[in-house]
């Protein structure tokens, strides 16, 4: 068991924290609202602190999962960054959906400072966070992997070294890309049964079974023909990491039209005043077309 600290306790990072002080870690935990770090000590146990630095003091692991670049660049290296306070040979997993450049940027100033550094962006949303069941996705050092892996099974099913610093954030990238591609196809195809006057629950249970099932279908579909999207992981979120996804392909080379088009798609979800609608809404943009 470790001391560690955990940085942001949003909907992913609040029960995120709560699995590693249920295993038994020694855990402070950092948020911009204080009132949020308040209630998670209150349920949890543990401390809370007033800044990163301060809750990354002597913890031999610090955690972040945070919106973007800007606020992993400001709980790491602002006035009252974690890495001020992080002792050598202590480790930083970040666990944000952030860009691989961030991740290298921050990676560099973490060796300097004798600290290893781990971008680890997750997959399987709010439920997976609560349940303990997230797939974790990093890129770093294999020593400093090994160092780490064992604290993240809190909250894992599945745990896994991609590459270097950046491959972590590269892998996410590919999975929000191919979410992106079968939520429009699921859409497309609920939209299609509605026209068609089809019994879509009959549907879905038969070609779930098929080549076309898949996650999004066994768990998206039937709310989708229920048009209930009041949940879940949010449009604004998902605009957020394909904006990451098509910055990376520009660097790359990666020719990605249908995940340009489906963040478009999203836009106009956007303009309905669907930031916070689940990112299976791209079904109502199909059966409510814009004026």
């Amino acid at each position: 068991m470790a001391k560690v600290a955990f940085l942001g306790l949003g909907v992913m990072g609040y029960p995120m924290a709560g699995h590693l002080k249920a295993a038994g870690h020694e855990v402070t935990v950092y948020n911009r609202t204080a009132a949020k770090a308040e209630a998670w000590v209150a349920e949890h146990g543990g401390a809370r602190a007033d800044t990163p630095r301060a809750a990354a003091e002597g913890a031999a692991i610090v955690f972040a999962c945070v919106g973007n670049d800007d606020d992993l660049r400001s709980v790491v290296l602002g006035p009252d960054g974690a890495l001020g306070a992080m002792a050598k040979g202590s480790i930083f997993v970040d666990h944000t959906t952030a860009s691989a450049e961030v991740a290298r940027e921050l990676a560099a100033e973490a060796e300097a400072a004798g600290v290893g550094f781990i971008d680890a962006p997750v997959s399987g949303g709010q439920a997976g966070a609560e349940n303990g069941q997230l797939t974790v996705m990093c890129g770093g050092a294999q020593a400093h992997f090994d160092q780490v892996s064992g604290a993240i099974d809190a909250f894992a099913r599945s745990c896994r070294l991609m590459g270097p610093v950046g491959a972590g954030q590269l892998t996410k990238m590919v999975n929000q890309i191919c979410i992106a591609g079968l939520l429009q196809a699921l859409s497309e195809g609920m939209h299609f049964v509605q026209c068609a006057g089809l019994d879509g629950e009959a549907v879905l249970d038969v070609i779930s079974k098929g080549a076309a099932g898949s996650w999004q279908m066994e768990n998206r579909g039937s709310t989708m023909l229920r048009d209930e999207f009041d949940f879940g992981f949010a449009v604004d979120w998902m605009r957020k990491d394909l904006g990451i996804c098509l910055a990376e392909a520009d660097r790359n080379g990666a020719s990605l039209p249908m995940t340009a088009a489906v963040d478009q798609f999203y836009k106009d979800i956007q303009k309905k005043g669907g930031g916070r609608w689940d990112t299976s809404s791209l079904m109502r943009r199909l059966a409510q077309p814009a004026d």
